[in-house]
């Protein structure tokens, strides 16, 4: 493209994770049932308020929709007991699909204290993706990643 020729794009068009204020978000949560066979639900959460929830609240609003929509039928036979950022807005991803490995310490989500710390100083902005999932499945598969599909 010659310098004479105009942009198709707009530089100064603000990133999707920063138009959207904290109180009207859209998160994406990685619904995880097994981490051998890739099984995945995501679940889109719009509206989403980051300032004000904290990560019990998260935790209890994906709970009750995983519990009343059939769709996640399948997904309620397992104990999800851990919430953590799998991938930022804009941000590179991971190679893995299921989860992200890395980050175990500090994009952990305290799911258990209702009066814990808001998403916001998690630094979940808009259209941040959040694994759900069983600690225990997860370590046991962190140790041995096969996956068996």
């Amino acid at each position: 493209m010659s310098s004479g020729e105009p942009k198709n794009y707009d530089s100064n068009e603000p990133l999707t994770s920063t138009a959207a204020p904290l109180t009207d978000s859209t998160l994406t949560i990685r619904i995880i049932k097994s981490f051998p066979y890739r099984n995945v639900r995501n679940l889109i959460l719009r509206d989403y308020d980051l300032k004000n929830k904290t990560g019990h609240d998260l935790f209890n609003d994906c709970m009750k929709h995983i519990q009343t929509d059939g769709a996640f039928r399948p997904f309620r036979t397992v104990k999800y007991d851990k919430m953590k950022i799998y991938t930022h807005a804009h941000g590179s991803k991971t190679v893995n699909l299921v989860i992200n490995f890395n980050h175990d310490d500090d994009w952990i989500i305290d799911i258990t204290d209702p009066n814990g710390k808001k998403l916001c100083d998690y630094d979940v902005e808009n259209e941040t993706e959040i694994s759900l999932y069983n600690e225990e499945a997860y370590v046991e598969y962190k140790a041995n990643p096969i996956e068996k599909w």
